[in-house]
């Protein structure tokens, strides 16, 4: 019989890594989480190396010496996307290997980072790291971009649920293959006559939150241009989502933030761009594209959904409805007596996008 003991619980330390990896890997995540990955190329990159990166916000649990359980949060962008705004607080991932669930392991490291976020001073704490509140895990949960937790996620709805979280955010996690048949419309055709695909390797002005995100992966922005120069109308960024070719078995980009230009909105130019796109990357060893949209914006999904693309999942974005009770660290601390606590562009082209 096992003896009684307490879980203990802390904060991030730098030989920690290879221990949070086998938990990411062994926690069930879903098809959303991308899996065999290396520390090097995958989360010291996208996590650890952030500037913003704060070790109290990584909690780990741990059980007679081992791992057992970590949760990560950290804050959104401020509506530049030039700084962090303290405000939003993020929990971005809780994982509980399965050994040890159904302990209360799990909610009382989602009190600890509701805590710490309190503390950094945030007025709200979301559940779920999605577009301007994606600190963390960019290109490694969600696919193009974090998006919630997700459905497949299956123990992710239940656990938030019975933690007074409530939904506050849907999006519609979307693919084709490059193998299916481009969709013929005369519209998007006669605009592709006259407008060309342009790719630079970032928007002009370019935020800090973007590089951040798509400065750390292997991303390239795309623009609709007339033929022989001029103002782009519409863009979107293409990100390499190499951390998943060994679980998906292929060659995956994502899509993220199309825009279009007010003027131009409704006359076909996302969708000629979005073909434009498919037809670019055809040429590579692509063979799956994703995108992930948000269910209230309607246009976005119906340009998307025009050119092939169809839902596979979705991710939702929990608010948590009484974390203003949650304890400050030392009141935390002293119940548990076992716990220790950018360079200029250099696009040919110039334009505006509000997009990070």
């Amino acid at each position: 019989m096992r003896s009684c003991h307490v879980i203990e619980y802390r904060s991030f330390r730098n030989y920690d890594p290879p221990q949070i990896l086998r938990l990411w890997e062994s926690g069930q995540l879903g098809q959303g989480a991308a899996q065999a990955m290396s520390n090097d190329i995958s989360f010291d990159m996208i996590n650890y190396s952030q500037t913003y990166f704060d070790r109290h916000g990584l909690i780990m649990a741990i059980d007679e010496g081992t791992p057992v359980g970590f949760v990560h949060a950290g804050f959104g962008c401020t509506p530049d996307g030039n700084s962090l705004d303290m405000s939003v607080g993020v929990i971005c991932a809780v994982v509980v290997h399965p050994t040890h669930r159904r302990q209360g392991i799990g909610r009382e490291l989602v009190h600890r980072a509701e805590s710490y976020l309190k503390d950094k001073g945030a007025t709200q704490i979301q559940a779920g790291p999605s577009r301007r509140t994606d600190p963390f895990y960019f290109g490694l949960y969600g696919g193009a971009r974090p998006a919630g937790f997700l459905q497949s996620d299956k123990a992710a709805a239940p656990f938030f649920t019975n933690l007074g979280y409530e939904s506050n955010g849907r999006y519609a996690i979307t693919s084709r293959q490059m193998s299916d048949r481009d969709p013929v419309h005369f519209r998007s055709t006669m605009i592709r006559r006259k407008w060309e695909l342009v790719l630079v390797d970032r928007p002009d002005p370019c935020s800090w939150w973007w590089m951040c995100r798509y400065g750390r992966l292997d991303a390239v922005y795309c623009v609709l241009v007339p033929k022989g120069g001029g103002i782009p109308v519409a863009g979107v960024t293409i990100v390499g989502l190499d951390a998943y070719t060994v679980c998906w078995k292929e060659q995956a980009i994502g899509l993220v933030d199309l825009w279009v230009d007010e003027k131009c909105r409704g006359q076909g130019y996302g969708q000629a761009l979005l073909l434009e796109v498919v037809k670019r990357l055809r040429k590579e060893t692509v063979t799956r594209l994703t995108a992930n949209l948000s269910d209230d914006d309607i246009a976005a999904k119906k340009v998307f959904e025009s050119v092939g693309f169809a839902k596979i999942d979705e991710g939702v974005v929990y608010k948590s409805t009484g974390w203003e009770s949650a304890k400050s660290v030392s009141e935390i601390v002293d119940s548990q007596p076992n716990t220790s606590t950018t360079q200029p562009s250099t696009s040919t082209v110039s334009f505006k996008t509000s997009s990070y």
